[in-house]
């Protein structure tokens, strides 16, 4: 069991899922910046003085505020994370890997079990005229 669980571990796809996460941290930091100081401003000149100016207040609650300007940064921030971490690392990798598997050649092809049966039958013929 552990020895399974430790092929998992080295397997690699482990390894570059757990950089493409903490790399996806990081990034979106930046995204998160980006448009909470350039986007949200735009938005907000379309909405009013601030981007809640995208916002309804259904009741008298500060609870029941419906902010669309926020769900639009959280849509914007997806798609530019998204965007970049395919043209970065997905778009990439797949033209690497197109790469290599051009290069490789097919292997012999395994025999049939036909195949092995008649070998194994010719070789106990032969067997038995020897024998």
């Amino acid at each position: 069991m552990i020895k399974g669980f430790k092929d998992f571990l080295m397997r690699g796809n482990v390894i570059d899922l757990a950089v493409a996460v903490v790399i996806g941290a990081a990034f979106s930091a930046i995204v998160t910046a980006f448009t909470n100081n350039l986007i949200n401003p735009i938005i907000a000149l379309l909405g009013g003085n601030n981007v809640n100016g995208l916002a309804v207040k259904l009741g008298e609650s500060d609870k029941t505020i419906m902010d669309f300007g926020a769900i639009i940064t959280a849509v914007l921030n997806f798609v530019i994370v998204a965007a970049v971490v395919y043209f970065i690392f997905v778009l990439p990798m797949n033209k690497i890997k197109e790469r290599r598997e051009k290069g490789k050649e097919p292997g012999p092809s395994e025999p049939t079990d036909i195949e092995l049966l008649k070998e194994i039958r010719d070789l106990l013929a032969a067997q038995q005229r020897n024998g």
